[in-house]
C-alpha cells in the first residue's frame, strides 16, 4: 500500500509554487522547513532532529554548506581528484576531457556514444547515444543553459554552489541502448547500512531495498517508486563495493554512493550528499525513524 502522503492536494500544490520564490528569496530555512511540511507532512525539527529526513535537512543547511570537502566530492571533476589521492583511480569511468564551455569540445574527436554531465549538478546530464544524429545547436542551447544555473540556489542546498560549472564528457562503459544497474550505497558514520538497487534504467525501472546484508528492506522503498518482484541476486563483488563506499564516505556524517559494476569491475558513479533534498516519503514511516537511528550529527 502506498504511504498516504504521496497524494497531492492541486490547490496546495498551485499556493505553494506561487509563493515558494519569495521564501526563498528571504529565508532559505523557512523554504526547507515549508519544502519538508509540504513534501513529507511532517513538520521540520532542527533543534532536535530524530528523523533520518530531518537529519538531511540540518545536514543540508547547517554542516554540509560549511565543509569545502563535501562540495569538492559533490562536483564531477573534484571527486575524481579526491579518489586519485586516496589511491582509488582505478574505479574512475575513463573520461575524454572537462570543459569550461561548450564552444570547447571537439565532438569530431569523439566517438559514436559517450555521457555529458555538468559538474555542479545533479540531472544536467545527457547520454549521446549516436553522436550522428546530434543536435549541436539544441544541445550548446541546453548545456549553456545548465552552465549558468547555480543549482545550489536553485535547490537550496548550498554545498554545490561553491562547484565550478563545467561539462565532464565520461567514456559509454556499456552500450547506451541498455544501462547498468546501480547500487546506491547510503554510508552512516563510516559505516554502510543499506542499499537499493535501480535495474531497468531507461525502460521499465525498478528499486529494490536492502540492508547492507542484502536481507530486504522494503519498508524503506519511497516516494512511491516501482520494486522488481523478482529477486535480485547478491553480486560476488559486493563486499569490495561496500568496503569501498565505506572507505571514501568516511570524512562524513551521510553520504550516498553510487557504483556500477560491469563485466565484474566495480565503476564509481557519483556521491550524493542530501538524495531527493531529504524529502523522501517512505512505504512504512517507521524505516524514516529506524535510519535516523543509524545517523548521528551532533545536532547544535
Amino acid at each position: 500500500m502506498l504511504n498516504k502522503n504521496l497524494h497531492e492536494n492541486k490547490i496546495k500544490r498551485f499556493f505553494a509554487q506561487s509563493v515558494r520564490g519569495i521564501i526563498k528569496l528571504f529565508s532559505p530555512t523557512l523554504y526547507v522547513k515549508c519544502q519538508y511540511r509540504y513534501i513529507t507532512h511532517h513538520k521540520l525539527n532542527l533543534k532536535n532532529p530524530i528523523r533520518y529526513t530531518e537529519k538531511l535537512q540540518y545536514l543540508r543547511l547547517k554542516v554540509y554548506p560549511k565543509n569545502d570537502l563535501v562540495s569538492k566530492c559533490a562536483s564531477r571533476d573534484g571527486v575524481r581528484e579526491y579518489l586519485k589521492e586516496i589511491n582509488e583511480e582505478d574505479k574512475l569511468i575513463p573520461i575524454y576531457g572537462i570543459f569550461d564551455r561548450f564552444d570547447d569540445i571537439d565532438f569530431s574527436s569523439l566517438p559514436n556514444q559517450f555521457v555529458m554531465k555538468c559538474t555542479h549538478a545533479s540531472g544536467f546530464n545527457y547520454l549521446v547515444k549516436n553522436k550522428d544524429e546530434l543536435d549541436i545547436k539544441k544541445l550548446r542551447k541546453m548545456f549553456n543553459k545548465f552552465l549558468k544555473t547555480d543549482y545550489g540556489k536553485k535547490t537550496v542546498e548550498p554545498h554545490y554552489s561553491k562547484i565550478k560549472p563545467r561539462i565532464i564528457i565520461e567514456q559509454a562503459i556499456t552500450d547506451l541502448s541498455s544501462l547498468p544497474d546501480e547500487y546506491k550505497i547510503h554510508v552512516f558514520n563510516g559505516k554502510a547500512k543499506y542499499l537499493y538497487l535501480v535495474t531497468g534504467r531507461g525502460k521499465d525501472i525498478k528499486y529494490n531495498n536492502y540492508y547492507i546484508d542484502w536481507t530486504p528492506f522494503n519498508e524503506a522503498q519511497f516516494n512511491g517508486w516501482d520494486t522488481s518482484e523478482k529477486q535480485l541476486k547478491k553480486p560476488e563483488q559486493f563486499e569490495k563495493m561496500v568496503k569501498f563506499a565505506e572507505k571514501i564516505a568516511s570524512p562524513f556524517p551521510f553520504v550516498r554512493v553510487d557504483l556500477y559494476l560491469i563485466n565484474n569491475k566495480i565503476y564509481f558513479s557519483e556521491m550524493t550528499f542530501t538524495p531527493a533534498k531529504g524529502t523522501l516519503i517512505f512505504a512504512d514511516d517507521k524505516a524514516d525513524f529506524e535510519i535516523g537511528n543509524w545517523l548521528s550529527i551532533n545536532a547544535k
